[in-house]
């Protein structure tokens, strides 16, 4: 059961923790000790040695480690045309009582997508690795679910069914222009559908008068139009999971309200699945995926360094072959290992045991 196109059957999110040279290079960028030429030096540097490393476990696909990137998020909004970064009261609330940094985004022009600098980091990529060169982004709901309408302009929204057409739109040119660098493997991380699943979450949106049961039609909307004029050969996948800053996380629920959305409706060929743990459900939704999808089950946890053993993994990728097919399985970590530059609470050594693991199970289980 090889696969020859991604997703596959040993695979990864995107984010890795940042090794120890890079961190102290943005700190002395941060305090004016260096310059900015500097600094992407010494990404560069990172970006190369984490791409020999992926391919020295088996991995056959490739990213940056999102190296570049202070947030998973963010770095990519904030170069929208129309999106502005500005510093917040608060910065994002998980459990345990942590924050993110204090920053948020507010649309104040039109949106649309004309130049961005993560192109360039795509382009650093693809000319380094044999592997398939994947790219990952936010959805385009990312930009609408924490602000709302409150982080919208009136003046340039009055209306936010122009402002989720706008945003679409947006999001078609950067699939065009990443398609048209080369990336035949682009990731969406939809975080927001799962925190749909979530009677909580549901709960704050009322309160700043969203209607939540109205949001996973409009946000598979606007997928569907961001990914809809692809070229055939390029493979789009979802990444889905209930939050991940220094190892804590927001949201919890199964994925069975958002089901027959997710898989039906949206059109994606591949979903990275968050399933390490009781708060993401049981595999019960996977009856409902068509036989063209394939499903990355997200087992190996990337919140804690504790590795799981083969037999465990094995034993739960059987529980989900009862609901889909085996052969529409593959395995990667529940999520990055450092959505934020900060990173989860883990060391790289227990990250790259955790991802040889899976390469491990993977051709234990379908010979690769």
């Amino acid at each position: 059961m090889t696969r020859t196109a991604p997703p596959f059957r040993a695979d990864h999110v995107g984010s890795l923790l940042r090794p120890a040279s890079l961190k102290e290079a943005r700190g002395r960028r941060e305090r004016g000790e260096i310059s900015e030429g500097a600094l992407r030096e010494a990404e560069d540097a990172a970006i190369e040695g984490v791409i020999g490393r992926q391919a020295e476990i088996g991995l056959r696909s490739a990213t940056d480690g999102e190296f570049r990137r202070a947030m998973w998020h963010f770095d990519f909004l904030e170069h929208l045309d129309g999106v502005e970064a500005f510093r917040s009261e608060h910065g994002i609330a998980f459990q345990g009582g942590i924050e993110t940094q204090p920053k948020g985004l507010r649309v104040t022009g039109k949106l649309g997508f004309s130049r961005h600098p993560m192109l360039d980091h795509f382009r650093f990529l693809r000319e380094r690795t044999r592997a398939a060169a994947k790219m990952t982004i936010p959805s385009p709901s990312v930009l609408h679910f924490r602000g709302g309408r409150r982080a919208v302009s009136l003046d340039v929204y009055p209306h936010m069914e122009d402002f989720y057409r706008d945003l679409a739109l947006a999001y078609r040119g950067a699939v065009a222009a990443f398609a048209e660098a080369g990336c035949r493997y682009l990731q969406l991380d939809e975080v927001n559908l799962a925190y749909l699943c979530d009677p909580e979450q549901r709960r704050m949106l009322r309160e700043r008068g969203e209607e939540p049961e109205r949001l996973p039609g409009i946000y598979a909307e606007m997928i569907n139009t961001a990914i809809g004029g692809r070229p055939a050969d390029m493979t789009i996948t979802m990444h889905l999971c209930r939050g991940n800053f220094r190892s804590s996380w927001i949201a919890q629920g199964g994925y069975e309200p958002v089901a027959e959305i997710l898989f039906h409706v949206i059109g994606a060929d591949g979903y990275f699945m968050e399933f390490d743990s009781e708060r993401a459900g049981g595999f019960d939704p996977l009856r409902l995926v068509p036989k063209n999808k394939t499903v990355v089950l997200g087992l190996v946890t990337s919140k804690r360094g504790a590795l799981e053993t083969a037999g465990e993994l094995e034993r739960r990728i059987g529980e989900a072959a009862r609901f889909i097919g085996l052969e529409q399985l593959c395995l990667s970590p529940q999520c990055g290992f450092a959505s934020t530059e900060e990173g989860n609470l883990l060391s790289e050594d227990e990250q790259w045991s955790k991802l040889g693991r899976i390469v491990e199970v993977a051709r234990r289980v379908w010979g690769e």
